[in-house]
C-alpha cells in the first residue's frame, strides 16, 4: 500500500497513502475539481532553498499537518467520503532535478508515462467511502484539471522520475 517516488530526484521518498485520511491536506472528491482547488501554489526558489538550509542545518523533520484531535462526529463524517490528496508538496519535497523531463507511472497493468507538470498538478484518489483503495489501488492519479476524471489512471504502484 505504498506509493515511491523514486528515479531522477533529490530525495527518494515513499507515500503511504493509509496515514492520510486524517491529513489535513487531504480534499474531497466531490470538492477537488472546483476552479479554487485548481490553483498550485508556486513555491519561490529563494523559499525552497531556505527550507532545504534548514532541513540540513537544523535537522528539521517537516511534519505534515495532521489533525490532532477530532471528534467521533468527525471521525464518522471522514470515514463515510472520498479523498484526494494533491501531489504538488510531495513532488516539491523530493525536489526533481533539473535535467528531469518526464514521470513514469507504474501501474499494476502498464506503464504511463506524463509530464512533469502534469504530474505536479494532479491528484492522488487514496480512499473511496472512508476506506483505502483495495481495488486497482493503493491510487488513482486524476489532473487537476479534471480532464481524466472519468478515466483516471488507476493502479498507480512507483513513480519514477526521468
Amino acid at each position: 500500500m505504498i506509493v515511491p517516488i523514486i528515479g531522477n530526484v533529490t530525495y527518494s521518498i515513499t507515500l503511504d497513502p493509509t496515514v492520510w485520511i486524517f491529513d489535513d491536506r487531504k480534499v474531497l472528491l466531490d470538492e477537488a475539481f472546483n476552479e479554487k482547488n485548481n490553483i498550485t501554489e508556486e513555491v519561490d526558489e529563494l523559499e525552497q532553498a531556505a527550507q532545504r538550509w534548514n532541513r540540513e542545518i537544523y535537522q528539521q523533520k517537516i511534519n505534515p499537518p495532521v489533525n490532532k484531535s477530532i471528534s467521533k462526529f468527525e471521525r464518522e463524517k471522514i470515514l463515510e467520503n472520498s479523498y484526494v490528496m494533491p501531489l504538488h508538496e510531495f513532488i516539491d519535497h523530493a525536489e526533481i532535478k533539473n535535467n528531469a523531463k518526464s514521470a513514469k507511472l507504474v501501474t499494476d497493468s502498464d506503464d504511463v508515462s506524463v509530464s512533469l507538470t502534469q504530474l505536479k498538478n494532479s491528484y492522488l484518489l487514496f480512499a473511496i467511502d472512508g476506506k483505502p483503495l483495495k481495488e486497482n489501488g493503493p491510487v488513482h492519479l486524476y489532473y487537476q484539471d479534471g480532464s481524466n476524471k472519468d478515466n483516471p489512471i488507476v493502479g498507480v504502484q512507483k513513480i519514477i522520475i526521468e
